[in-house]
């Protein structure tokens, strides 16, 4: 152990978690929060339920065995992670006001307050974090930001835990990540980079360390997976960043001992500058990134190794003789090793165990956080001692063997179709003819309107869908109630002025989920909810075999949709690449091979909307970017396969049929050459919370087919005014032809309510019309 001037040199535990699902096993915390945003709770109650998950969190893994002190990983957050951090550096944005109150702290309403904005603030802006569907809050840092220990939340969720006897191990996300996470805040100078103010943060990282110590903190998780990615910064920036930030903390007065965790991939070249430094244990992906060679892990002198050798990102049972043969050859190399997971388990559900519904077989092939626990806790008694943990490793390996060959693993038929794709499946005419032929076929104004494709799934359509699940509303009473509901939103788009129609989807429980369903080679669970942000959860399908379609999904509800209109209605799919990265992937196999058989199942789906006289189809693919790869060497195969699916998907359609995509939640300029790639005819893309930053990404690439940048942000209960409408279209048209540009929100209107839809529609046409006859005047004179 380094000498530091930490109270206690508590060893750290053998075996630990690098985090855990927050939201509670049934969602208490979204219906919480909810209920507070909705005023049904108050303060102290959200504190009181908070407290709760937060105490059943730390139980539940002491009762899988996770004893020692700080082996409960003290996880929780009301929204975010990296906006937890923006709290406690006292990180608001000047654009907000005086959000920190009369004793300097950022309170839960200020806190919510960056989250969802203001009637004249949108939120901080919303992105991916590293290569999962979790999405966290950008900071916004300038040369003006004010840093102050704003918050205390992580020492009072720490004492609160000890008072109940329980030693959690707090966790912040580290200052080097943090900053490399943050973006330039408006009117900082050109070139200004937030990772020059880590010294001004350090102080502030300091302060909150002296105080868990006070608190009794024995442990605090400092999390730096941004040092697992390539970054565009100088040649030694980070390095140097690392350098200082460890130095700095290391050399804190008081505090407890730092535990620097690198999830999400292989550390590769900073781990000899963390190892360098005075920190007490580092924490290495070995699951995902490679083991590292003995010279590289000489430099960690007695630090204790912590071994992220149980995937926390994927649902699969872990292969433990694997696992243990890894963890030999770190025991060799290193000096104390300790067992953990990849990354936190916050990407996967609770326990599989409640999922009885699914057969036994694939049951045994799982393992949820609560399994990866046990996972974890065997690897640990491995370390100690071989043939204790050799049972356990005997069946891991039996069931693995038996998963290879059961039925529908692997069909003849499927992969018979895709050995024989030629180059002529991925290719469609060229733009130029197809623009012809759809300007031909629909007829549409300039600055055409549309929506994304979801509209407000109300209470009334989700206790529909519940009461049909459970055999109380019959098969027939749940279409009428369904079509109903269709017809009223075909109505409201009549009324609005829409241009380009969608049937709002009241039919689907999920964008990813609904397609499972109806596909051979997935299985879904009933209480698998995960976080995606916020308060929004998702339950992720598996996908566990050879994907294929045995009958058309969603031709009979959009052939009634078009029934009730003359205006074009959107068929709508979702596309290969996002069914992927928003369900829990078979591991068996190249992901190429996966996207190629859900492309082929969508191509047969979009042959049956065309043979129904359906003309515009969108194909979405939110989650294109979600799955680039952290490092750049792999970004060019990645790229490839994933573009190549969509196209797969896309290829056979006629000329005359308008396909579209949508892109939400991220950094498009990293990816534009894929999504010009592919080869849609109109690509949406969320720009009203960027406030249009990538229409920059789109003049200078010279993108040159439809895109529709959005203009309402529906991630936040905010209406947009006309005029914030009208201001966003005129930067638009400034960086893209007109006759490119489409008018529509970021993304589907599922999560929002029909009053602020219906008025934020409404300033949507409006404003199109505004810009319209701005771009008729200016072409008469």
């Amino acid at each position: 152990m380094s000498e530091n001037n930490t109270p206690n040199h508590t060893p750290f535990p053998a075996a630990s978690l690098l985090g855990y699902p927050r939201i509670g096993r049934r969602r208490e915390l979204k219906k919480a929060v909810e209920a507070y945003w909705a005023g049904k709770i108050d303060a102290a109650a959200l504190d009181a339920a908070a407290k709760d998950i937060q105490l059943s969190i730390a139980n539940r893994l002491r009762e899988l065995g996770l004893t020692e002190p700080a082996a409960v990983p003290g996880t929780f957050s009301y929204y975010d992670q990296v906006l937890d951090t923006t709290a406690h550096l006292g990180a608001v944005p000047a654009r907000f006001g005086k959000l920190l109150n009369g004793q300097g702290q950022l309170d839960v309403d200020g806190y919510f307050t960056l989250a969802r904005g203001t009637k004249d603030q949108q939120p901080l802006e919303m992105t991916k974090w590293f290569d999962t569907n979790y999405h966290y809050l950008v900071p916004e840092i300038g040369p003006e930001t004010e840093f102050t220990l704003a918050s205390t939340a992580k020492v009072d969720e720490f004492a609160f835990a000890l008072a109940n006897g329980i030693e959690t191990r707090p966790y912040i996300v580290g200052p080097v990540t943090y900053l490399l996470l943050s973006k330039a805040s408006d009117g900082a100078p050109a070139g200004f980079a937030p990772l020059s103010r880590l010294e001004d943060i350090l102080p502030v990282y300091v302060q909150l360390l002296e105080k868990l110590s006070a608190a009794g903190a024995s442990w605090v998780q400092l999390d730096e997976p941004a040092l697992v990615v390539d970054q565009d910064t100088p040649a030694g920036e980070v390095e140097a960043a690392v350098a200082r930030a460890y130095e700095v903390l290391s050399s804190a007065a008081n505090r407890p001992q730092i535990l620097v965790s690198t999830p999400y991939g292989s550390l590769d070249g900073e781990l000899g500058t963390l190892a360098a430094t005075n920190i007490d244990a580092l924490h290495i992906d070995v699951f995902k990134g490679a083991v590292p060679s003995a010279a590289a892990l000489a430099g960690l002198g007695n630090k204790t190794l912590v071994a992220g050798v149980v995937d926390g990102h994927n649902i699969w049972r872990n292969d433990l003789a694997a696992s243990a043969a890894k963890l030999d050859a770190l025991k060799a190399a290193a000096g104390r090793v300790a067992v953990s997971t990849s990354t936190s388990t916050q990407h996967v559900p609770h326990d599989v165990a409640e999922e009885s519904q699914l057969s036994e077989q694939l049951r045994s092939w799982l393992a949820f956080s609560d399994q990866k626990a046990a996972e974890v806790k065997t690897l640990a008694s491995y370390l100690a001692d071989p043939a204790s943990a050799q049972a356990a490793i005997d069946e891991a390996t039996a069931v693995i063997a038996s998963r290879a060959s059961a039925e529908g693993v692997r069909r003849s038929d499927v992969r018979a179709r895709t050995e024989a794709l030629t180059a002529a499946d991925f290719t469609r005419s060229a733009y130029e003819v197809r623009q012809a032929a759809q300007e031909e076929a629909l007829h549409l104004p300039p600055l055409p309107t549309t929506t994304i494709g979801s509209f407000p799934q109300t209470s009334e359509i989700r206790s529909a869908r519940a009461r049909n699940n459970k055999g109380d509303l019959t098969d027939e009473q749940y279409e009428k109630l369904m079509k109903d509901e269709i017809k009223r939103v075909v109505e409201l788009q009549e009324e609005l002025g829409y241009d380009v129609l969608v049937h709002g989807e009241p039919e689907r429980n999920d964008m990813v989920q609904y397609f499972a369903e109806n596909l051979e080679g997935f299985d879904v669970t009933v209480h698998g909810w995960v976080q995606s942000y916020g308060s929004r959860c998702t339950r992720p399908s598996i996908l566990w075999g050879d994907v294929t379609r045995s009958a058309p999904i969603t031709v009979e509800w959009a052939k009634y949709a078009q029934s009730l209109t003359s205006k074009p209605m959107k068929g709508m799919l979702t596309g290969p690449v996002t069914i992927l990265a928003w369900s829990f992937v078979r591991d068996d196999q190249p992901l190429g091979e996966t996207a190629n058989q859900v492309g082929l199942a969508l191509r047969d789906e979009i042959a049956d909307l065309e043979a129904a006289d359906i003309k515009v189809i969108q194909v979405d693919e939110p989650a294109l970017r979600e799955l680039l790869p952290l490092r750049k060497a792999d970004h060019a195969d990645y790229l490839k396969w994933s573009v190549d699916s969509f196209r797969l998907a896309t290829a056979g359609a006629a000329d005359a049929t308008q396909i579209h995509t949508h892109l939400c939640y991220s950094e498009f300029g990293v990816i534009i050459d894929a999504i010009d790639g592919l080869d849609a005819d109109v690509t949406s893309i969320e720009a009203a919370r960027s406030r249009m930053e990538v229409v920059h990404d789109l003049e200078s690439h010279g993108f040159g087919r439809g895109v529709g940048p959005g203009v309402y942000d529906i991630h936040s209960p905010r209406v947009p005014g006309e005029a914030e409408v009208t201001e966003l279209l005129a930067t638009a048209v400034k960086h893209v032809p007109s006759r490119q540009l489409w008018v529509n929100p970021d993304c589907g209107l599922k999560t929002r309510g029909y009053a602020e839809t219906e008025d934020s529609l409404r300033n949507l046409v409006k404003a199109t019309q505004t810009v319209r006859a701005g771009l008729l005047q200016a072409a008469k004179q």
